[in-house]
């Protein structure tokens, strides 16, 4: 799964594309902080069962966040917002919002799913597939089933996933160190195990750091 570090790593990059010149260092800690706030979910792991990827991770989350703004925004003079952080501020706000959904919350919806419309629904949903041209077959996606039924014995649906019966690893979890063989029981080693804290865990993720990082690096230097 994406770590924060990626997530963080891709709103820095569509921050400095939104604000442009008006990226600076605050504008980079705000974007950082907003998008860090739907993985703190994971906190809430002992207490709600399957709460990661669930209760940060709901679009009702940037959903309510964006109706305020556009609320607030609308009054004009009477707007807080823009009273006390101005124009800048009002639009570093709606950038913010931006990339709580599109660096936080949907990098996470194509690796693995997000509980999307919990608490009014709870499964959580995968976005995956591909689409491609191929010369033998024309234009393929596997994004969405548009083919028909196959005639064949009906089979017992899966269960959808829900908190009640799934939940996602998270640093909280201590379990079997992975690549390792159990060695435990029958007098053996005791098991051994482990606590993940990801940073990149394919090679394109960890080229978004770097990449995010020297982007970042060259806007600050000119604001």
């Amino acid at each position: 799964m994406p770590s924060t570090l990626v997530h963080v790593a891709l709103a820095l990059l569509l921050a400095a594309a939104l604000l442009g010149e008006e990226f600076d260092g605050r504008a980079a800690l705000v974007v950082a902080a907003a998008t860090v706030l739907p993985d703190l979910d994971v906190a809430l792991e002992p207490i709600v069962s399957g709460a990661h990827r669930s209760v940060g991770h709901t679009f009702l989350f940037p959903a309510l966040l964006l109706a305020a703004l556009v609320w607030d925004a609308r009054r004009r003079d009477r707007s807080q917002l823009r009273s006390r952080f101005g124009d800048r501020g009002v639009r570093l706000a709606f950038v913010a919002v931006a990339c709580i959904f599109g660096a936080a919350i949907v990098p996470d919806l194509v690796v693995g799913g997000v509980n999307a419309f919990y608490p009014l629904h709870d499964a959580f949903i995968t976005v995956d597939g591909r689409l491609f041209y191929s010369t033998d077959r024309g234009w393929v996606q596997t994004f969405v089933d548009l083919s028909p039924p196959e005639p064949s014995e009906p089979s017992e649906p899966s269960d959808p996933r829900t908190t009640e019966n799934f939940r996602f690893r998270t640093v909280l979890d201590a379990e079997p160190t992975l690549g390792v063989e159990d060695s435990g029981g029958d007098g053996g080693e005791p098991q051994r195990v482990e606590r993940l804290f990801p940073v990149a865990m394919t090679g394109f993720r960890a080229w978004l750091l770097p990449l995010s990082a020297f982007v970042t690096a060259v806007r600050l230097r000119r604001a």
